[in-house]
């Protein structure tokens, strides 16, 4: 947990003296993860709602304030797991990334499901985080956010919304894809809407209203716009970015390129998927701009310009204090449901890459499995593991842009390349992956580290002493689907003996 991120909030610290309950959803996206900690350390308990717990981690400090529940919005008997007892509740559920055409379907079944639930708990306000609305005509993405807030007002509670555009923040979808495109393009040939005007907000602010709006009587059965100083154009983003990163880049407005290119653009360049470039591009097609309120001066918040988020976010990317990132969320690969679903490798109908060697510093070693991907990388032919991930994006997958969160942790449910990580056990010493790339059948890559069993002959010399040795495992596992599978494997099959040796031994040290 980062404990220095809280501190940012140490002046608005038990603002509410009361110890309350707290129902915090989407505990395990971009936002529940900031605004977590500041709850706990502000004195409150905290429920956390979750579709797996096996995703769920958390500082072991906080043990005691945190109740961990799984619940699946679109099942109401799982509310049931949410108590009875709560004082307030947040609201952070949104599919904007769901590969589902239906997803507006879904938060409309999801909204339903926790209001008619909430309504009997003794909950005093739930508030919830909207988009927003300056158009009659509006994407479908913030279509569904008005839907949902339409449907949330109807409870029995106090309900309090608060829309925002553009987040600005480490790890945020909207400043990884600004860097993305400034960084990689020195020319850029872009879409007309480059200028649409918005009003982009850094997520230290968002937290900050989020926070401060909790159980606040002034802000009962209201929205709210919540937004930085600056309205820009998205061109205007994007060499302002450049500039702070002392980057020249010139951009280049071409009104020909239509949606659909729009979001190629955005699906070859980015690390977003090409459901979420879909519905990026429609949204930016809208200006976002707030309406005038009196929520900053109420709640005592001056929020950051465009310039300070920008360079807050790098001081944590520099620090490595990136808290969360919208990369680690499931819907961002392959894997829609839970990871418990693929945690047991299976071993009947699969082929198999097991090696194994000798090691001695067992610490050393599961220190660089902890480094890989990434900047890492994977120690060994990354360039193939460059044209994999190439390969890969042609075909619609994720590739390796999304890279990962942190350079030394690792938390199940994170993003690796293009692997979801299914188990991160470092006292155990495993890791174990999970293929988000697009293949024809399912892929686990598992690297385990085992203390070697005394000898005979050590245990039968007495006080004789022997220094711990190890044993690494790497086992490369792919269940095949169909006659495709197959052929794919076998054609594979060279490649993996050269590179899967060469990762062993690199790792391992030899």
């Amino acid at each position: 947990m980062n404990f220095k991120y809280i501190k940012n909030f140490t002046n608005f610290k038990k603002s509410n003296e009361l110890q309350m309950k707290i129902l915090l959803t989407g505990a395990t996206g971009y936002i529940g993860k900031r605004l977590l900690p500041v709850l706990i350390e502000n004195g409150h308990n905290v429920v956390c709602c979750v579709r797996d717990k096996s995703r769920f981690s958390y500082d072991e400090n906080f043990e005691s304030k945190i109740r961990v529940v799984e619940v699946d919005f679109l099942n109401p008997d799982t509310l049931n797991n949410i108590p009875k007892d709560i004082d307030a509740g947040y609201y952070l559920i949104h599919s904007m990334t769901s590969n589902s055409k239906d997803f507006e379907k879904y938060e409309e079944m999801s909204a339903v499901n926790f209001r008619n639930y909430i309504n009997t708990t003794d909950s005093k306000q739930i508030i919830y985080l909207s988009g927003i609305v300056n158009e009659s005509t509006l994407s479908k993405h913030l279509s569904s956010r008005k839907n949902v807030e339409d449907i949330l007002s109807k409870g029995k509670y106090n309900f309090t919304t608060l829309r925002a555009g553009i987040i600005i923040g480490s790890g945020s979808a909207s400043f990884e894809i600004i860097r993305d495109l400034v960084e990689k393009l020195p020319v850029m040939i872009t879409p007309k809407w480059l200028l649409t005007k918005s009003q982009p907000i850094a997520i230290r602010d968002v937290i900050s209203f989020l926070f401060k709006t909790l159980l606040n009587e002034k802000t009962y059965n209201n929205s709210f716009d919540i937004g930085g100083p600056d309205i820009l154009t998205y061109k205007e983003m994007l060499l302002k970015f450049a500039k702070i990163r002392k980057l020249k880049r010139k951009i280049i407005i071409l009104p020909v390129l239509t949606p659909r290119l729009s979001s190629y653009w955005l699906y070859f360049v980015t690390s977003v998927s090409y459901s979420l470039a879909v519905n990026l591009v429609n949204s930016m097609k809208i200006e976002v701009i707030c309406k005038d309120n009196k929520l900053k001066e109420l709640l005592n918040i001056t929020p950051l310009t465009y310039e300070q988020a920008i360079e807050s976010a790098f001081q944590k990317i520099e620090e490595h204090h990136i808290i969360s990132s919208w990369k680690d969320s499931l819907i961002s690969g392959r894997i829609s449901y839970n990871l418990s679903n693929h945690i047991r490798v299976p071993e009947n109908g699969c082929f198999k890459d097991k090696r194994q060697t000798e090691i001695q510093d067992a610490e050393e070693v599961l220190s660089r499995i902890w480094h890989i991907g990434g900047e890492t990388g994977w120690y060994y032919a990354n360039f193939l593991w460059g044209i994999r991930g190439f390969v890969d994006k042609l075909f619609g997958g994720v590739g390796l842009r999304r890279g990962r969160t942190s350079p030394d942790l690792l938390n199940n449910g994170d993003t690796l390349d293009y692997w979801r990580v299914l188990l991160a056990d470092k006292k155990n010493m495993r890791l174990l992956l999970f293929a988000e790339m697009k293949l024809p059948g399912e892929a686990w890559l598992e690297f385990r580290i085992e203390k070697n069993k005394p000898s005979d002959k050590s245990r039968s010399d007495a006080g004789a002493s022997e220094q711990e040795s190890y044993k690494l495992y790497q086992t490369a596992t792919f269940r095949p689907k169909g006659l495709l599978g197959r052929l794919y494997w076998y054609s594979v099959l060279p490649f993996h003996f050269f590179v899967f040796s060469g990762m062993l031994r690199k790792i391992s040290g030899h």
